[in-house]
C-alpha cells in the first residue's frame, strides 16, 4: 500500500512538472541540482568567512578620513 504523504507529494510533483513542461524525472533532477547549488554556495561563503581578518576589517571600516555618506546612500 502506498504511503498517502508520498502519493500527495508525487501528485504535486507531477502537477508542477506538467505545468513546467518537463517530465517528473527532469523536474526532480533540476530540483536536486538547485538544492546542491544552494548548499555548495552556502559552504563556499562559510569557508570564505573563516578566512576573514576581523581586525583588518574593523581597521578599514573605522579608518579616519574619507567622505561622509551622501544623500541617497541610505538603505531602503
Amino acid at each position: 500500500m502506498e504511503n498517502p504523504a508520498f502519493k500527495s507529494l508525487k501528485d504535486q510533483v507531477a502537477k508542477v512538472a506538467k505545468r513546467d513542461g518537463t517530465s517528473i524525472n527532469q523536474f526532480i533532477a533540476i530540483a536536486v541540482a538547485e538544492k546542491i547549488s544552494a548548499l555548495e554556495t552556502e559552504r563556499f561563503f562559510a569557508e570564505r568567512a573563516k578566512q576573514a581578518d576581523m581586525k583588518e576589517f574593523r581597521a578599514i571600516l573605522f579608518r579616519p578620513g574619507g567622505e561622509p555618506p551622501l544623500t541617497g546612500d541610505e538603505l531602503a
